[in-house]
């Protein structure tokens, strides 16, 4: 018995054969066109808003390696070597160079992208840019990026580089989680490093110091600062407390400013006339006011009210007789009130010892110290 053709088979290495065939046929007429054609044209796309790098830096860039392209046969231009030489440019993170049969040689540039303006504590000024590396600052543009400031000591050595220490690696997770937030891209304006290397954020809406700690549970710290900005911003307003502290676990710890000093400050305050209100500043607060809003209502519960069709039997209660418990008068010991304000979540707010708590989770508290009143106690 004859064993069976595979013709399957067959058909798959003639296929083969002939695709291969075809490709050295094409590669020898790629390379007789590049021998007769020359470059008749550079196309150079930067994609992005910012503005590192120009164009006229790159053609400069090609001049001073390869001269001039255009009218060169495309066999003598190596785009290899001059996606090498672009990759130096501190200012770009990719580059693409590929060229066609008509003769035009396209390059491709992808600008770094900065995340962090670093101004450390020996005067050194640059970026770190979204993947981690640190990079200079341009003389053509300024990013508009969250700026840090204070006691860092990571040092820059004037080209692109890692981060070494982890003080910036925390600074960079920071800035990274608050530009990739709409609401915290918006709030958030500068970052500030204490001497004991704490790390605290500015807002633009209102006048305290929001001290983070460091980058660990980002996103636990910044959803109890939301819940604190839904629940107690409301009732005391923006500018009442000096400090939000967000680095212990599960609570946020505030300190309010002097009630005196704020009174005073607001009465020394003199509207200029010819002072111009910043477009970005009500823009910014625009943004926040709406964030919060969305928030707020996607937070609450829907409530449903089923009718019921079952009478309703009031209990009597029965009647127990309670023994009046006898207060004494003094004249010299005045009568004490206290009164108490709800806070959605279960916290409270004291207006006798001015002590706030708040849950921005179950187990969140939140409390506010106030500097006493020294001319009351006199």
């Amino acid at each position: 018995m004859l064993n069976r053709v595979n013709w399957k088979a067959i058909f798959k290495g003639f296929a083969w054969l002939v695709s291969l065939a075809g490709v050295v046929v094409l590669m020898s007429f790629i390379t007789i066109k590049k021998h007769e054609v020359t470059c008749k044209n550079v196309k150079i796309i930067i994609p992005g808003a910012d503005n590192f790098i120009e164009r006229e830096e790159i053609d400069a860039i090609l001049k001073m390696g390869y001269g001039q392209l255009i009218g060169k046969k495309l066999e003598d231009i190596n785009i290899h070597q001059i996606e090498k030489s672009l990759k130096v440019n501190p200012y770009i993170a990719f580059a693409k160079v590929f060229i066609d049969m008509d003769g035009i040689v396209h390059i491709e540039v992808k600008q770094r992208q900065p995340v962090l303006r670093i101004l450390n504590a020996g005067g050194q000024d640059y970026y770190i840019d979204s993947d981690g590396l640190k990079m200079p600052m341009s003389p053509n543009f300024t990013a508009d990026v969250l700026v840090a400031t204070g006691s860092i000591l990571e040092g820059f050595g004037g080209k692109v580089d890692t981060l070494l220490t982890p003080l910036a690696v925390d600074l960079y997770r920071t800035a990274l989680f608050m530009k990739k937030d709409t609401l915290w891209d918006a709030q958030i304006e500068q970052i500030f490093v204490t001497d004991s290397h704490d790390i605290e954020l500015i807002p633009r809406v209102g006048n305290q110091r929001i001290i983070l700690g460091n980058a660990d549970s980002l996103q636990t710290k910044m959803n109890n600062l939301l819940a604190f900005y839904k629940q107690a911003m409301p009732l005391v307003g923006w500018n009442a407390y000096k400090t939000i502290n967000l680095k212990y676990t599960n609570q946020i710890v505030c300190e309010k400013y002097d009630s005196l000093a704020v009174k005073k400050a607001i009465a020394r305050a003199v509207v200029d006339s010819n002072q111009v209100t910043r477009p970005s500043d009500s823009i910014v607060q625009q943004t926040i006011q709406s964030e919060l809003k969305k928030a707020m209502v996607a937070d609450e519960p829907v409530k449903k009210v089923v009718p019921s069709t079952a009478p309703v039997k009031t209990p009597v209660a029965k009647e127990k007789s309670v023994e009046k418990p006898v207060v004494k008068s003094s004249a010299s010991a005045p009568a004490k009130t206290t009164s108490t304000v709800p806070v959605k979540g279960g916290g409270t707010t004291n207006n006798k010892t001015n002590t706030t708590t708040t849950a921005a989770k179950p187990k969140t508290v939140v409390a506010t110290k106030e500097k006493p009143d020294t001319k009351k106690n006199k």
